[in-house]
């Protein structure tokens, strides 16, 4: 497989999830969250770059009172294997006695995600809860669980809607995985 062509990756990409089941999700997500955070005015904050996609599309279906930060840390690099946890900005808002909402793309092995729930900890947030627009689906345990998740994924590279392969296709509607 070319990885530097991205019309072949496509081409030969498997569709896992329809653009209409994806949208179906967030709003399924924004209905829990809404429940459970609405008298909350959260922080909400968006995992660059791959949760950006689904944050933008989330956001817009939350009907209460937020602010808006993003954290970008990745153990990716436009590779399909996770590497050593690499932090290129922490939030700027003050979380201190915040209920902090961490908007991510994919829940995969759960250390970034888990790293990131930490650092907020850390950064004073009294509560950390996150949603992940897809759940991979392995077969050992995670260091992490999503509190909101939209779909899940098979064990498998994933790709679509602000999740990437090779640094492309992060801009499609639809969730798709390599063959």
């Amino acid at each position: 497989m070319n990885t530097q062509n991205p019309q072949q990756l496509l081409e030969q990409a498997q569709l896992i999830h329809s653009t209409d089941a994806v949208q179906a999700a967030i709003t399924k997500i924004s209905k829990e969250i809404t429940a459970e955070l609405q008298n909350a005015c959260p922080v909400v904050i968006c995992v660059m770059g791959g949760g950006v996609v689904f944050a933008g599309q989330l956001l817009t279906q939350l009907k209460f009172s937020l602010e808006l930060d993003y954290v970008h840390a990745s153990r990716y690099q436009n590779q399909t294997v996770g590497k050593t946890l690499v932090w290129q900005s922490l939030p700027k808002l003050n979380l201190t006695n915040r209920t902090v909402l961490l908007v991510d793309d994919i829940l995969d092995e759960g250390i970034t995600l888990l790293a990131i729930k930490e650092k907020c900890l850390g950064l004073g947030a009294k509560n950390v809860l996150s949603a992940v627009l897809v759940e991979k689906k392995l077969d050992h345990a995670k260091p992490i669980s999503a509190d909101f998740v939209g779909l899940e994924v098979p064990n498998r590279y994933v790709f679509g809607y602000g999740m990437d392969a090779y640094g492309w296709w992060r801009n499609l509607s639809a969730i798709y995985s390599l063959p």
